[in-house]
């Protein structure tokens, strides 16, 4: 398979980098995103911009990809509805219009939330808007998956770039594996995600959105 992968840079984006490198399915990657990965893979090549929703400079390769992981968002921790809906929704919603034109055989897996609010009228801001984003993701004319982590374990030494989940990653780290053992499909380390969004790419799913547990088992498939 041919993937882009959007957030590279990003802690879950990272890990599924990583796997993508690895597995022999994969043939190539093209990391979309604003700032060097610092990486020298043969498999990997690079398009840096400041707007990575602008995919015109690839325009006329778009339709030889198989496949799009998603992975760019932010944390919602002390954002406007609106600030916060223009990267979440309209940046992703423009790469999903662009992509679903170019190839409406391409599959496209983004990486959303636990909680999410697929009503779109709940209280929690960051929860409809993600809902929104989902929804009208599904209703493009390719292949959309929506992937829902629980609490994400980072591994191979990748950080977090939010310093709130640095801390309470600080604090939880030990009881990690207890905490796995104890309730394992509520957590879903980085490589797992990999794992699972290319066996979703290379067979599809039975089901569009994915929690903790589809993922856990998709990773394994």
């Amino acid at each position: 398979m041919k993937v882009i992968l959007f957030g590279a840079t990003g802690m879950i984006g990272q890990g599924v980098l990583n796997e993508s490198l690895r597995d022999e399915r994969v043939e190539k990657v093209l990391a979309i995103g604003r700032s060097s990965l610092g990486i020298d893979n043969p498999k990997l090549r690079e398009v840096i911009q400041p707007d990575p929703s602008d995919l015109s400079a690839i325009a006329g390769e778009l339709a030889d990809f198989d496949a799009c992981f998603f992975c760019l968002g932010v944390s919602s921790v002390g954002m406007k509805e609106e600030d916060y809906r223009r990267i979440t929704y309209d940046l992703t919603l423009k790469v999903g219009r662009t992509l679903a034109a170019a190839n409406p055989e391409m599959t496209f897996i983004y990486v959303s939330g636990q909680g999410t609010d697929s009503s779109e009228k709940g209280r929690s801001m960051w929860a409809r808007v993600k809902g929104k984003t989902e929804n009208d993701l599904l209703a493009l004319p390719f292949r959309a998956y929506m992937f829902r982590p629980g609490f994400v374990q980072p591994m191979d030494g990748v950080v977090s770039k939010t310093a709130l989940y640095r801390v309470a990653y600080a604090a939880t780290g030990p009881l990690m594996p207890l905490f796995k053992r104890l309730a394992p499909n509520a957590v879903n380390d980085n490589r797992e995600i990999g794992r699972a969004m290319i066996a979703v790419a290379a067979e599809g799913s039975d089901t569009r959105v994915l929690g903790p547990r589809e993922i856990n088992a998709r990773a394994e498939s």
